[in-house]
């Protein structure tokens, strides 16, 4: 299968191999893209390389793919350099939740990008049309949210700034439902979609911890079995990260107002070291 079997684009950058990046990279490799990783230095280039690896080996366990191990793994490359981002068709920002972290990224990116580049963030929560400034082509530039874990997630939220084109937007369209995920456009605003009420519900559901009304493992039981959510609010802040959670709430409350204040639990969890699932703890064991 090639990138024009599929509609993707031929060259796809990622900046950021960790989690979410191995999982974007991995999704392309999968319909037949090249795909170059660019990251902080040779140690986190060479783990962002095994990540990728590792999912591909298990999509292949799965028998979920139609192209041999090596062959997708061939169309890797990890580098520590931005100037191979200038052959690409689309390059994805895929960095942790820190603004100060996006901009210098984005500001290297808008410097290394051809012109006529599509150009996106990964951010869950950040201003995309505030994010776009820093690269220097706000039109070309949008959110492209994907969910914990890539390649299992049926959903990319597709978050279009104030003077995206639209023509940007229906082509990462195209691209998401070539990829075999769905594709929600949202407007820009804080928290989007998702984050904002996937947010809202594990805020309350930390308050109620907090307050002593049910242990954690009986409110996600209840959403569960009640509600049919497949992850109770408080599981999925674990495997999200609780510092994650902290930080988005931090972000919302500055925009939204005090119904996004995070409780005094969840900073109380974070400064402990208890983030959740990568941390072993959080509401629940690991």
């Amino acid at each position: 299968m090639t990138p024009a079997d599929t509609g993707l684009p031929a060259l796809v950058g990622v900046i950021g191999g960790g989690r979410m990046g191995a999982g974007i990279a991995h999704a392309f490799l999968g319909l037949g893209s090249v795909v170059r990783i660019v990251d902080a230095d040779d140690a986190a280039t060479a783990a962002a390389h095994r990540r990728v690896r590792d999912l591909v080996q298990s999509s292949a366990d799965r028998g979920a793919l139609e192209s041999p191990v090596e062959e997708l793994t061939a169309r890797l490359d990890s580098t520590t350099s931005y100037d191979g981002l200038a052959e690409c068709d689309l390059v994805v920002e895929a960095v942790p939740e820190d603004l100060e972290l996006k901009h210098r990224v984005l500001d290297r990116l808008g410097r290394s990008a051809r012109p006529d580049a599509v150009l996106a963030s990964n951010t869950s929560s950040f201003s995309i049309t505030a994010l776009g400034e820093r690269v220097g082509g706000r039109h070309r530039f949008l959110g492209l949210h994907f969910f914990n874990p890539v390649p299992s997630s049926d959903l990319v939220e597709v978050v279009v700034g104030r003077e995206t084109d639209p023509g940007i937007v229906e082509l990462a369209q195209t691209w998401v439902e070539a990829l075999g995920k769905a594709a929600v456009t949202v407007a820009d605003s804080p928290g989007f979609a998702t984050s904002r009420l996937g947010l809202a519900l594990g805020l309350e559901a930390i308050r109620m911890v907090e307050e002593g009304v049910a242990p954690a493992q009986d409110i996600d039981t209840a959403m569960e079995l009640g509600y049919k959510h497949p992850v109770g609010p408080l599981r999925l802040t674990d495997i999200v990260g609780l510092d994650v959670r902290l930080g988005v709430a931090d972000y919302l409350t500055e925009q939204l107002g005090e119904r996004f204040r995070p409780p005094q639990l969840l900073r109380d969890k974070v400064a402990a070291g208890e983030l959740g699932r990568k941390t072993g703890n959080g509401f629940h064991d690991w």
